[in-house]
């Protein structure tokens, strides 16, 4: 009997459906979660000790590959001074000054702890600012659990085939718009509509809940553009992408700046942080400066900081992401090459260190080209990889990982795996 069985039957008894997040659980690809033990580099070891080469990187955070020793070293160091203070602390204004040096568009940020916090917290004071309600969000962007945006939201909502959630009050989701994904049509008309009451724009800048879909340049254009005409704030929420897919976020490879920016995964280095800032002037409404009102005990935390801190550090050297980049457009192109040879339908891209997989002739561009792709192939593909030890995304709405860890070696014995993997889909 398998110890992940065991462990999985014992979760259910006092933790619903058995996991602490949805996606977790397999309902969209069925069978048992590994229970991960440990893990190392680019790798990671189930309560069974099997080995797989990971995709995941806990959902994006770990760039770097687990336990890296300087990130482990900084949280001990940390940890030994006291774990929590509720005051502030010198480090959070390090990491803040880092933060506000790398993007042009944060002349100040504040810290929280998850990216549902941030994204809250910015979408209230985009309200507060403009003194208005309404909200655009996309078909299929995930901007966290907050009632006013589980409105045709991705991530779990979509793996369990949910456009919505239960227990969302009509009124709260009333003043969310939300729109197709890289429609500048729809777009237009929508502010053409609402002259003067939509506070802001919210969008994943590469949305990474739908499985990868980059927003085209002139969607990019049309969002700052609109905001900008409108008086409305465009929040680029960049929680997955934030230094993910470059140095300079997504906003840098769009080269445009936002009025409000959310980061988290990355910066916490795997531990719970988060943050949210952009424009002095909107900054300024926030407790205790302003009327917009934020707050959290654990924000700042020492501990997830210092694993902030020396994660942005290390990513910040000369060349990493133009490695990180490399590698993962290696693996995006043996993925395809593995299907095309087997004669597949299936494609598959990269922004930066985030890669996408659809059993799809071609890379989507919308939710609605997402929904098309076939997800039973794509179900047996994952159990495949995983029985021969590739851990990706248990979700065809998910996107993919890669870290610095990940070797030539790992990213070939990947490829060689996915190639066995499509020939059960040959005619």
């Amino acid at each position: 009997m398998s110890r992940n069985n065991d462990l999985f039957d014992a979760a259910f008894k006092h933790i619903p459906g058995g996991v602490n997040s949805p996606v977790r659980a397999f309902g969209s690809v069925g069978g048992t979660p590994p229970f991960i033990s440990r893990g190392h580099g680019a790798y990671v070891w189930d309560a069974d000790d099997k080995r797989y080469i990971d995709y995941v990187g806990s959902w994006g955070p770990l760039i770097l590959g687990h336990a890296h020793p300087e990130v482990i070293a900084a949280v001990e160091k940390a940890a030994r001074n006291g774990l929590s203070f509720g005051a502030p602390t010198a480090a959070e204004v390090e990491l803040a000054d880092l933060l506000c040096s790398l993007l042009p568009a944060l002349d100040q940020v504040r810290l929280v702890s998850s990216g549902t916090e941030a994204t809250m917290s910015a979408i209230r004071l985009a309200r507060g600012f403009t003194g208005r309600d309404k909200l655009i969000k996309f078909e299929g962007c995930y901007h966290g659990h907050a009632d006013s945006l589980l409105v045709k939201a991705g991530s779990g909502l979509l793996t369990f085939g949910n456009p919505s959630s239960a227990g969302v009050p009509a009124a709260v989701a009333a003043d969310t718009i939300v729109l197709p994904y890289n429609d500048v049509a729809a777009l237009e008309a929508c502010f053409a509509e609402n002259v003067g009451k939509i506070a802001a724009i919210i969008v994943e800048p590469v949305a990474g809940n739908m499985n990868l879909v980059p927003a085209t340049p002139a969607f990019v254009t049309a969002m700052r553009e609109l905001t900008q005409a409108h008086d409305a704030v465009l929040i680029y929420d960049e929680v997955m992408t934030g230094f993910r897919v470059d140095l300079t976020c997504a906003q840098g490879l769009h080269r445009v700046k936002p009025d409000l920016v959310t980061l988290g995964k990355v910066v916490g280095g795997g531990m719970p942080l988060a943050a949210f800032g952009g424009r002095a002037d909107m900054m300024a409404k926030l407790a205790p400066l302003g009327p917009v009102y934020q707050a959290g005990t654990l924000s700042g935390n020492p501990v997830a900081v210092a694993a902030g801190l020396a994660t942005l550090k290390l990513i910040s050297a000369p060349g990493f992401f133009t490695a990180l980049t490399a590698k993962t457009r290696k693996l995006v192109d043996g993925f395809n090459a593995a299907a095309s040879a087997a004669n597949v339908p299936f494609s598959a891209q990269n922004v930066g260190g985030m890669f996408g997989l659809y059993f799809s002739a071609s890379t989507p561009n919308s939710f609605a080209e997402v929904m098309a792709g076939d997800r039973v192939r794509f179900n047996a593909f994952f159990h495949t990889m995983l029985e021969h030890g590739v851990y990706l995304a248990p979700s065809a709405y998910e996107a993919g990982f890669v870290s610095a860890a990940h070797t030539d070696v790992d990213i070939d014995d990947t490829i060689a795996i996915a190639g066995r993997a499509f020939k059960q889909f040959s005619a």
